[in-house]
């Protein structure tokens, strides 16, 4: 197959949905599928990529990490075009999920979209954020999705809640899978020789971008009242972002700063060996769709403590690879933290084994097939029901009514966020079919 992805974020951003893009790209390519990968540049982006198109952006918008794409349809489309893919992949519902909404509709080409995102939580990086806006970009991204001819959900919650927001084309849960075998391997002692940690010492982990939406203030709080009571325990922070000074005030604050250590952003065996430098990782975020690094963690035998909420809840089962915790109450995440460090060998090592187990379920190859199977069933659908021959009226027609429909959910989204009121779903897609 010749696979087009079209992403707003990607290598070397560090997120989720650019490592998403990234693993399902490699692992497409390592099975002889041609993927060719639209995104924008970002600072150090490598001058010697395969397939990958770099469209112009702002870099940094709005005080953040993100790259914002400069609107160059006409590059886009004739880089495409010449690729000749037989699907094409969006991995946003603006921007560049615009441009791929519009050049599926020109070239009468299946179109999915994975909704890696609950935006309504973004909105703080765009000027004049308000529960106007919130409404706004939740009755856009589910107005796309029905413009979609199927939705990836990393999870079996996020399916729940777009199927409760309106999203009525078809849905097909697909995780972004882990390279357990690259994970479970790793050198954690020289991880904790480079950090200064102790080898005897109890030290719980966390990696992710480290950004107000993550809850790392409540994360930080509930490590730093675990550490007050342990003098051996140390809370090692991978990542990088804007809330680093939330988590070193609050570490200062407790007493315990010589303990907490932000060791910034880590890639490829360093991340692989921080991983195993760990007895415990801990997750307190609301506004995943995925359980990405958590699966990462438990592909490196550690154990996990998060609170219950999409993505972690379908990757912790509580006591047996970890705890899973109802609701942010930091004295019950610190006594989860201490129940691990509690536990006897015998009982490490079976959460250690559970955590392996359940590393295996979210394995990439495994979520490869699922995705591919649905871009044969798409590809064959939108075969068999392709005219023999079109004219270039045909395609202008298409392309009109796509712009229609892009100016329609718009018009409804700004609907939506000032009244307040729900109204019908813009541009539903026949979900009908099943997978072979």
């Amino acid at each position: 197959m010749r696979i087009t992805m079209m992403t707003n974020t990607y290598s070397p951003h560090v997120g989720g949905v650019a490592r998403s893009v990234g693993r399902f790209t490699d692992e497409l390519r390592r099975r002889g599928h041609q993927t060719l990968v639209v995104a924008p540049k970002f600072k150090d982006s490598p001058a010697d990529e395969v397939d990958t198109l770099r469209v112009p952006a702002i870099q940094n918008f709005n005080g953040s990490d993100f790259a914002v794409q400069i609107p160059t349809p006409g590059l886009v489309y004739e880089r495409v075009e010449k690729f000749r893919p037989d699907i094409i992949h969006s991995h946003h519902p603006f921007l560049l999920g615009e441009t791929a909404l519009r050049t599926a509709a020109t070239m009468d080409l299946p179109l999915v979209f994975t909704h890696h995102t609950m935006y309504e939580w973004y909105t703080h990086y765009v000027p004049g954020d308000s529960e106007q806006m919130k409404r706004f970009v939740v009755e856009l991204s589910t107005g796309y999705a029905n413009m979609c001819d199927a939705v990836v959900a990393p999870s079996e919650s996020l399916a729940r809640v777009l199927r409760e927001r309106g999203v009525e084309s078809r849905i097909e849960v697909i995780p972004t899978g882990v390279d357990a075998a690259k994970f479970r391997e790793g050198d954690g002692a020289a991880a904790r020789k480079s950090l200064g940690l102790p080898q005897e010492a109890f030290v719980v982990g966390h990696v992710g971008r480290l950004a107000p939406e993550k809850n790392l203030g409540f994360l930080a709080r509930a490590a730093a009242e675990f550490l007050k009571k342990r003098d051996d325990a140390y809370f090692v922070v991978v990542g990088g972002g804007p809330s680093e000074q939330e988590i070193r005030t609050v570490a200062e604050e407790a007493g315990v700063s010589e303990r907490v250590i932000l060791a910034g952003v880590m890639r490829g065996d360093d991340l692989v060996n921080i991983y195993h430098a760990m007895d415990v990782f801990a997750f307190a975020s609301h506004t995943e769709t995925q359980g990405m690094v958590l699966t990462e963690a438990m592909a490196a035998g550690t154990p996990v403590v998060a609170v219950d909420a999409p993505g972690a809840r379908e990757v912790v089962n509580d006591t047996s690879n970890g705890r899973l915790l109802e609701k942010d109450d930091e004295a019950d995440f610190a006594a989860a933290l201490e129940w691990v460090a509690s536990r006897s060998e015998k009982d490490r090592e079976s959460l250690r084994r559970a955590s392996l187990e359940t590393a295996e379920r979210f394995s990439m190859p495994a979520c490869a097939e699922r995705a591919i199977r649905l871009y044969e069933f798409l590809i064959q659908k939108t075969n068999t029901s392709k005219p023999v021959s079109e004219s270039l009226w045909e395609s202008a027609l298409r392309s009109l009514e796509c712009e229609w429909d892009l100016w329609s959910n718009r018009v409804h989204a700004a609907s939506v966020a000032i009244s307040g009121r729900l109204g019908k779903p813009v541009g539903k897609k026949d979900a009908g079919g099943e997978l072979r």
